[in-house]
């Protein structure tokens, strides 16, 4: 799950170009895990949650090695406010999920009024 790491972007390095390449695809994991989470699909929003860990060790290490540019953390920061949208829907959708999973593991089932 490695984003290319071809091409320099205007004015920055191919390294600040990777960097940008893996917020990119935090960004579509984080869409997609809202996407099923939307769906009910707890299943797959785990499987996401686990890619979205190795992207962003590998964005450290990718980070790391190179600062971006001005024009690249303005990307990044827009990048991350939607990846932080992502997160704080998803979440919000968990909520019930998590109640009934707690009740559950407490021996306890849900009673409907």
């Amino acid at each position: 799950m490695r984003p290319g790491d071809g091409g320099r972007s205007k004015g920055g390095t191919a390294t600040a170009s990777a960097a940008l390449k893996y917020y990119e695809a935090i960004e579509q994991a984080s869409a997609d895990m809202l996407n099923a989470a939307r769906a009910g699909n707890w299943d797959t929003v785990v499987k996401l949650e686990g890619a979205c860990a190795l992207l962003i060790s590998q964005l450290k290490h990718a980070a790391a090695q190179e600062a971006i540019d001005s024009e690249a953390a303005q990307l990044k920061s827009v990048i991350m406010q939607r990846i932080l949208l992502n997160d704080a829907e998803i979440r919000h959708l968990a909520e019930p999920w998590l109640d009934d999973l707690d009740q559950l593991l407490a021996g306890r089932s849900k009673t409907l009024h």
